[in-house]
C-alpha cells in the first residue's frame, strides 16, 4: 500500500469505486431490449449527456498528460480547443438532425441508408478495429502513473505484476456497471464522473498558489517568465517557413481552427464514441443542446488542466521533487508523472484521495465509453444485421456478452502494448488513421444520393492507405503534425469516391456505345 496514502484517503477511494458501481448497477434495472441498452430508451436529459460528451473524450491520460503538456512546454494547446468547439457548433446544427430521422443506433446506419450494407460494415469495421486498439493503449498509458499512486502491494492483484493489475483496475470495474446498466449506466455515471475531475482540477488551480510565497500573482508572474503561458502561435517564427509552421509542431492557431474543427467533426459526428450520446437523447433539439453544453464545458476544462501544469512548473522550480520523476520511455515521458507525484506529496489527507478519485474517474469513464460504443457496433451493425429474426431477448444477452468480450480485448491490447514500444505512437495515431475516412464517407453519405457501395469503400480504403504512409515514412510523418490527418483522410475518402462513381456512372454509357456499334441493325455494324 503506497505509504504516502492515509487510511481516509483509502476509505475515499474505496466509497468512490463502490458507489460508481452501485450506480451503475441501479440504472441496469430496466435493461429490457437493445433500446434500452444501447439508446438508453431515449430518456436522459440532454444536459446529463452533455457532460457525459465530455467525459467520454477525457481519459485519465488527459488528465495527467494534459498539466504535463504545459509543464514541458506552454499551454499553447489551448489553440486546438477553439476548433473543437467549432466542431460541436457546426454538428449541431447539420448533422444531429440526420441522427433522428429514423430509429438510428449508430452513424454507420447512415452509410446503409445511401449506400446500403457493405458501406456501413466498412465504417463499423473501421470503428472496431481503431477504438480497440486506440482504447486499449489509453488504458495502459494511464495504468503506468496510476500504478506509481497506489502501489505495488495493492495493484499487484496476485498476478505478480502491478501495471496489469492497474489494467484490470481500470476495466474490469468499469465493466461491471457497463454490462449490467448499458448506456444508461455509462451517460450517469460518466456525468458524475465529469462533476469529479472537474473539481480535482479547479482544486489543484486553487491549491497551488497556496503553497508558494506571494500566493497566484508570484506563480503566474514566474509561469509567464519561464514561458509556460504563451499561448498564441499566429505566424511562423523567424527562419521557419509557412508551410512547416502551418503543418508541423507546434501547434499554432490555423491548425486549431481547421485541422482541430475536422478532427473533432470526426470524433463527434462519424464515430460512435460520442455519438451513441447523441443518439440517446429525446430530439434533435436535445441533441443540439447536449453538443452546445458540451462546447461551452470544453474550453474552461482544459484550460484549467493546462493551467494546473503551467503552475506546477512555477512552483517546482523552488521546490525539490520528494519523490523523483522516473526516467522517461517510450510509453509515458517524464511529465506525466508531475502531476501524479504533485498529488502524493504535497496535497493533504482526504484531499490527496479525492484527487486520486478524480483521474480514477476519467479512465473509467474512457473504458465504459468504449465498451458499450464496441458493443454497439458489433452487434446492431453486424450480428442483428444478418440476423434480424431473432428475438429482443437474444440480442440484449449478446450486446452484454459482447461487452464483456470487448472487455477481454481492451485488457489484451493494453497488456500486448508493453511489449511493443512502437504501438503507442501507432495507436494514439490510429483514429487520425481512420477519422477521415469515417467523416468523409459519413459526409457523402448524408449529401449524396443512393449510390452504389463502391465508390466510398474504395474511398476508404484509399485514405486509410495514404494515412498509413504519412505515418510509417518519417519524412511525412515528422512534417504533418496529427491535427491534420482527418482533413487529408477526408480530403481523399471524399476524391477518391467521387472520381469512383463518375467512372461508375460513364461505364453504362460506354457499354451501350459498344453494344450499339456491334448491334447488326445499327448503321455501322450493317455496313450502312
Amino acid at each position: 500500500m503506497n505509504g504516502y496514502f492515509s487510511v481516509g484517503d483509502w476509505g475515499i477511494i474505496f466509497f468512490y469505486l463502490a458507489g460508481i458501481i452501485g450506480l451503475g448497477v441501479w440504472f441496469g434495472k430496466d435493461q429490457r431490449n437493445t433500446r434500452d441498452y444501447f439508446l438508453g430508451s431515449r430518456n436522459v436529459p440532454w444536459w446529463g449527456i452533455g457532460l457525459s460528451i465530455v467525459a467520454a473524450e477525457t481519459s485519465a491520460l488527459t488528465i495527467i498528460g494534459v498539466p504535463g503538456m504545459a509543464y514541458g512546454t506552454n499551454i499553447a494547446f489551448i489553440q486546438m480547443i477553439i476548433g473543437y468547439v467549432i466542431a460541436r457548433i457546426i454538428l449541431a446544427i447539420v448533422l444531429v438532425p440526420h441522427y433522428f430521422k429514423g430509429e438510428i443506433y449508430s452513424p454507420y446506419q447512415l452509410f446503409a441508408n445511401t449506400f446500403g450494407p457493405l458501406a456501413r460494415q466498412t465504417a463499423g469495421g473501421f470503428f472496431l478495429v481503431s477504438e480497440t486498439l486506440a482504447a486499449g493503449v489509453r488504458v495502459y498509458v494511464a495504468s503506468i502513473p496510476v500504478k506509481l499512486m497506489l502501489g505495488d502491494r495493492l495493484l499487484g492483484l496476485g498476478t505478480g505484476d502491478p501495471v496489469l493489475g492497474a489494467i484490470l483496475l481500470f476495466v474490469v470495474l468499469s465493466l461491471l456497471y457497463t454490462y449490467v446498466g448499458g448506456v444508461k449506466a455509462v451517460i450517469w455515471t460518466d456525468a458524475v464522473q465529469f462533476g469529479l475531475f472537474l473539481l480535482g482540477g479547479i482544486f489543484a488551480l486553487c491549491f497551488i498558489p497556496k503553497l508558494v510565497g506571494g500566493g497566484a500573482a508570484a506563480v503566474f508572474s514566474e509561469a509567464a517568465a519561464g514561458g509556460k503561458l504563451h499561448w498564441l502561435n499566429v505566424a511562423p517564427p523567424p527562419g521557419v517557413s509557412w508551410l512547416r509552421f502551418l503543418f508541423g509542431p507546434p501547434f499554432n492557431i490555423w491548425m486549431g481552427i481547421i485541422g482541430g474543427t475536422v478532427m473533432v467533426m470526426s470524433s463527434h459526428g462519424a464515430e460512435q464514441l460520442i455519438v451513441q450520446r447523441v443518439l440517446a437523447c429525446k430530439s434533435v433539439r436535445d441533441g443540439r443542446k447536449a453538443l452546445v453544453l458540451s462546447a461551452v464545458v470544453i474550453f474552461p476544462l482544459f484550460l484549467i488542466f493546462l493551467l494546473v501544469g503551467a503552475m506546477l512548473w512555477a512552483f517546482y522550480q523552488g521546490h525539490p521533487f520528494k519523490i523523483p520523476l522516473p526516467e522517461p520511455t517510450p510509453h509515458s515521458p517524464q511529465q506525466d508523472f508531475v502531476f501524479p507525484i504533485f498529488m502524493m506529496t504535497e496535497v493533504p489527507h482526504l484531499l490527496k484521495g479525492f484527487l486520486i478519485v478524480a483521474i480514477l474517474s476519467a479512465g473509467m469513464s474512457s473504458v465504459s465509453s468504449a465498451l458499450t460504443s464496441l458493443a454497439s457496433i458489433s452487434t446492431m451493425d453486424f450480428v442483428k444485421h444478418l440476423s434480424p429474426q431473432r428475438s429482443e431477448e437474444f440480442f440484449l444477452r449478446l450486446s452484454k456478452g459482447s461487452t464483456a468480450l470487448w472487455a477481454g480485448m481492451l485488457i489484451l491490447v493494453a497488456y500486448l502494448s508493453r511489449q511493443v514500444p512502437f504501438v503507442l505512437e501507432a495507436s494514439f495515431n490510429l483514429r487520425g488513421l481512420t477519422s477521415g475516412a469515417l467523416l468523409g464517407g459519413l459526409a457523402l453519405a448524408v449529401f449524396w444520393r443512393k449510390s452504389p457501395a463502391l465508390p466510398v469503400v474504395l474511398g476508404m480504403i484509399s485514405s486509410l492507405t495514404v494515412m498509413m504512409v504519412i505515418q510509417a515514412v518519417p519524412r511525412f510523418s515528422k512534417a504533418i503534425y496529427f491535427p491534420w490527418f482527418t482533413l487529408i483522410g477526408g480530403t481523399i475518402t471524399i476524391g477518391i469516391a467521387s472520381i469512383a462513381r463518375r467512372l461508375l456512372a460513364t461505364r453504362p454509357i460506354v457499354e451501350k456505345a459498344a453494344v450499339d456499334v456491334l448491334s447488326p441493325t445499327s448503321k455501322i455494324g450493317d455496313g450502312r
